[in-house]
């Protein structure tokens, strides 16, 4: 399997850590959307959230677990945003299940 993400697990791409547990890994996007972007990922390869099923649930739960750390790590006090892109049209650009958290500032009520 190629994946990105999974190299970045295994240490053979360097990522700047932000949080880590035994299921879940967090670090800086290289392409920032806001003054904090981090993308946190199940270290059990998942492709997308269309790929959730009963049988690796418990690690998305465990994201979903970690993020309110992540966001009081950072300082998000104020909010932040929780995105998951899904396949072509959701403009999936890495084929593991990772979420974006993005704040810092006032983001925009529009997704365009």
């Amino acid at each position: 399997m190629d994946c990105l993400f999974c190299s970045i697990l295994k240490g053979e791409i360097p990522s700047t850590k932000v949080y880590e547990d035994e299921a879940v890994y967090a670090f800086r996007d290289i392409n920032p959307q806001a003054p904090t972007h981090v993308l946190v990922i199940p270290k059990t390869h998942i492709p997308s959230a269309d790929a959730v099923s009963a049988e690796n649930s418990a690690a998305v739960a465990a994201v979903f677990e970690a993020i309110p750390k992540i966001a009081k790590l950072e300082g998000l006090e104020q909010g932040y945003r929780v995105i998951t892109n899904i396949g072509e049209h959701g403009c999936q650009s890495v084929k593991h299940l990772h979420f974006h958290v993005l704040g810092g500032k006032q983001l925009s009520e529009t997704m365009d």
